[in-house]
């Protein structure tokens, strides 16, 4: 049987960051489970070549149909292999509002107020604006500007500073509230995963073991601990022990389903698909938050912004050319170059909703191809009030999980959301960004409440920032303890964005790196 000290299921954000760091020093040996490849191809590393993501690197989930949504089934892209969605995502370096970490203390998580979280953030970091009291330049994680931003974006900024809303150059900085353009996680114009980061030395570790294509079924179990995991690699069974504790990286959805798998999760439930029961926590799957997002969508003349044409192939011909032989120019491009946080009216202290201005056209997730060229902004709710669930489907692992965000069931998402559609409307309607003339897709009338409504429910989806389904707190319903600890279990860890109890105001990609730094950290400290 196959051994290690540490046993990580998961090599996403979290993943990796703790195998990184557990790995350092070489006190432990630690191997790594990922369901997925290496993620070595130019479609990761080409950050242009996003859009363009396949079966290998992303697992295509969707929702089960959203009453909310008019009973439309969402889209819910997850990463697969090294780095996990990292390796797909829009590498947009962003870590919330401070007041959201204070918040997750307040209701239990002690030890995760801003002041206990900033270090870690600095850590991770290596910013290419150098060390300062918020940021920090000698971490795995490069973040850096974006040198070759599109005219548009900064039109985009322009435009929302005539309505004096301000220009944020750092929204991890002092304040989170104004418009910029977005750091992002790249290295030298490479997109830097996770396991860029915190990986791309330890491979050649002694003490650290990457398996890929293991699809993980099950922890197992003896007398109330976790001692080794059960997975699937090449058609065979394979088993490995964990000599001092598993850490269980698997995301959102799919780490929720392997807790259930393993028998542990909600004891009905379990019971109605034939598992015995480990642990009866009901929160197990529970209080799924995702931030549900508008999309607008403007088509325009000429081939200035990107798109589908004769001309726009030859740019894209052009700036793949170029990033083949220095690593510049336009496919460095996240595409949501520019954003922003913005107070609506129904804001209390922190911002409400957050805009991502795209330089393309963004229909269905980039799924539907169009022809022609535009631009699209994203409008999405900050701290959503509805609250779903993640099911098993069978207790085969390869069936995909329930997911129902239940997206829109609480009436005050609904009520923030045609407020930040109307805020992103009167930027894109100001010059210089209506100087571009771009017709919309979907013309709407805003002052007509029920029709926004009704464009909202028709058009609305997430932007990809899943939490919450294995939530830490103090109390004894709660998943994981503050050190991150599953409750009712011993030598069982999480480290990713399904600890989170509260959404935090931004994209979930950094946050979740910090609670893998944290979690090695715990685990080292308890001397595994």
């Amino acid at each position: 049987m196959e051994e290690a000290d540490i046993v990580v299921i998961g090599c996403g954000s979290g993943g990796s960051a703790v195998a990184g760091r557990l790995s350092e020093g070489g006190k432990y040996t630690v191997a790594v489970l990922e369901a997925g490849g290496r993620n070595t191809s130019l479609k990761t590393i080409m950050p242009g070549m996003m859009p363009f993501q396949t079966d290998k690197t992303n697992w295509r989930f969707e929702t089960v149909p959203q009453a909310g949504l008019n009973g439309r089934r969402g889209y819910q892209p997850r990463g697969k292999g090294l780095g996990g969605s990292s390796a797909i995502n829009a590498m947009l370096y962003i870590r919330g509002h401070r007041q959201d970490y204070d918040e997750w203390r307040d209701l239990g998580c002690t030890g995760w107020g801003w002041d206990d979280v900033l270090p870690w953030f600095r850590r991770s970091e290596h910013n290419v604006r150098g060390s300062d009291e918020f940021h920090g330049d000698d971490g795995p994680l490069w973040v850096s500007d974006q040198d070759f931003a599109h005219p548009g974006s900064r039109a985009f900024i322009e435009a929302a500073s005539r309505l004096q809303i301000p220009v944020n150059r750092d929204f991890n900085g002092a304040r989170q509230d104004g418009v910029g353009l977005y750091q992002v996680t790249q290295k030298g114009g490479e997109r830097w995963t996770a396991s860029r980061a915190y990986l791309s030395d330890a491979k050649r570790r002694d003490n650290l073991e990457i398996v890929c294509d293991a699809m993980v079924e099950r922890i197992l179990f003896e007398k109330g601990r976790a001692w080794g995991v059960a997975y699937r690699q090449g058609g065979q069974s394979r088993e490995i022990r964990a000599r001092r504790a598993v850490v269980l990286a698997a995301g959102a959805f799919q780490t929720p389903q392997l807790l259930m798998l393993s028998g542990i999760g909600p004891g009905a439930h379990l019971a109605e698909m034939g598992l015995s029961v480990q642990v009866d926590r009901p929160a197990v799957g529970s209080d799924l938050q995702d931030h549900i997002d508008y999309v607008a969508a403007f088509e325009t003349e000429g081939s200035f912004f990107l798109g589908r044409s004769p001309m726009g192939t030859l740019k894209s011909l052009g700036a793949l050319v170029q990033w083949l032989f220095t690593r510049r120019g336009g496919m460095t491009s996240p595409y949501a170059e520019a954003g922003g946080f913005l107070r609506t009216e129904l804001a209390g202290a922190r911002p409400d909703v957050q805009l991502h201005f795209l330089i393309a056209i963004v229909e269905d997730h980039g799924r539907t191809k169009l022809k022609g060229h535009g631009y699209s902004c994203h409008t999405c709710v900050l701290r959503p009030e509805s609250r779903g669930t993640v099911r098993l489907q069978s207790p085969d692992v390869h069936s995909p999980p329930l997911i129902d965000p239940n997206f829109l069931s609480d009436p005050r998402d609904m009520a923030v959301l045609k407020a930040g559609v109307r805020a992103m409307y009167r930027i894109l309607g100001t010059p210089p960004l209506a100087g571009y003339a771009g017709r919309d897709r979907y013309p709407i009338d805003l002052a007509n409440d029920a029709a926004l409504e009704r464009l909202i429910r028709a058009r609305a989806d997430t932007v990809y920032h899943p939490v919450g389904t294995a939530r830490m707190g103090s109390d004894a319903d709660a998943v994981v303890d503050p050190r991150l600890k599953v409750r009712g279990v011993d030598g069982l860890y999480i480290a990713d964005a399904s600890v989170m109890p509260r959404l935090i105001g931004g994209n979930t990609n950094a946050p979740s790196i910090m609670i893998g730094e944290r979690c090695a950290a715990f685990l080292a400290e308890a001397g595994a």
